[in-house]
């Protein structure tokens, strides 16, 4: 099984369009001082001709240029891309299925509360039904996802993990309490010849007791690492709103992802979904070294992984 990050940035990318933070001006000025990421997304294949994109992020048409397993192959128009799957309505998991628009066959996959809000945003119709098939991925159950002329060798199990809706969702008297109702979700990717999985959890508000057991002794586990620290945007001045208050974990912590995910076995972990405030992206960082020292790996765009 082929997994390659397309994008490994949190909303904005990095640098973030309009910042003038210190990092982003590095990452502007000097690629080898912050490579530069574009917002986070993964591409998985267990056949080398059938690929799934594990979100759609608003980059994703620069994200296939920029991947040569995504390339079109044959003919005038085609694409390896055979589904899509979604663990969330926010902007920065939908928007890019608007770049799949051109009439190439493909099905989405995603729980009954993701579809919901394509369903909703009429935009959406421009992905023509007769050749972009809506699936539903139920909670709990392995599904396998078909790929251009049958069996793609891939399942996807879909669960819910801490989160909340999307931003535009919320409301005025929005409680930001986590839920897990299905708003966002985690998924185990699995190779259904050899039975080796991953697990993808992109956005999550916190690690408790189900989510522990789920990603115990994992091989592989590709994990929100939207910020260092809780309240990083309100110290650093970028903005008014915690991580909590966003529905992410921090890495760091007494109740962040590093200490939450220490003793559970997991043989290799990755941070994706970071955020242009977190300090890990700047590879001389204190925050960085500390990461990895505790066995974390941070993602960047066209990291390859096998399994």
């Amino acid at each position: 099984m082929k997994i390659v990050v397309v994008g490994s940035a949190a909303g904005g990318g990095f640098p973030q369009w309009n910042s003038n933070a210190p990092a982003c001006l590095r990452a502007r000025h000097s690629a080898s001082a912050a490579l530069r990421r574009s917002q986070a997304s993964l591409a998985v294949s267990a056949n080398d001709r059938d690929w799934f994109v594990l979100n759609a992020s608003p980059d994703l048409r620069l994200q296939i240029e920029a991947t040569p397993a995504l390339h079109p192959r044959h003919g005038l128009r085609s694409s390896p891309i055979a589904g899509v799957v979604l663990t969330g309505g926010d902007v920065d998991a939908v928007a890019g299925l608007l770049h799949l628009r051109e009439r190439h066959c493909f099905s989405v996959y995603a729980p009954e509360r993701v579809l919901a809000v394509l369903h909703e945003n009429p935009i959406f119709g421009v992905l023509a039904p007769d050749c972009v098939a809506r699936v539903v991925l139920p909670l709990g159950r392995p599904t396998p996802v078909a790929g251009a002329a049958g069996e793609s060798g891939l399942a996807v199990e879909a669960y819910a993990v801490p989160g909340k809706v999307p931003l535009y969702q919320e409301g005025e008297n929005f409680d930001p309490t986590p839920s897990e109702t299905g708003d966002t979700i985690g998924l185990t990717v699995t190779e259904l010849s050899t039975g080796k999985c991953f697990q993808f959890v992109p956005g999550c508000a916190g690690v408790n007791g189900r989510l522990r057991e789920r990603l115990a002794d994992s091989a592989l586990v590709f994990f929100d690492g939207t910020l260092w620290q809780d309240d990083e945007m309100i110290r650093t001045g970028i903005g008014a709103k915690t991580g909590r208050r966003m529905g992410h974990i921090s890495m760091s912590g007494e109740d962040g992802a590093i200490a939450a995910l220490a003793d559970l076995g997991v043989r290799r972990r990755i941070f994706m979904h970071i955020n242009n405030s977190n300090p890990v992206l700047l590879p001389d960082s204190a925050e960085r070294r500390e990461a990895e020292a505790a066995g974390w790996e941070i993602a960047y765009d066209g990291m390859e992984v096998t399994l």
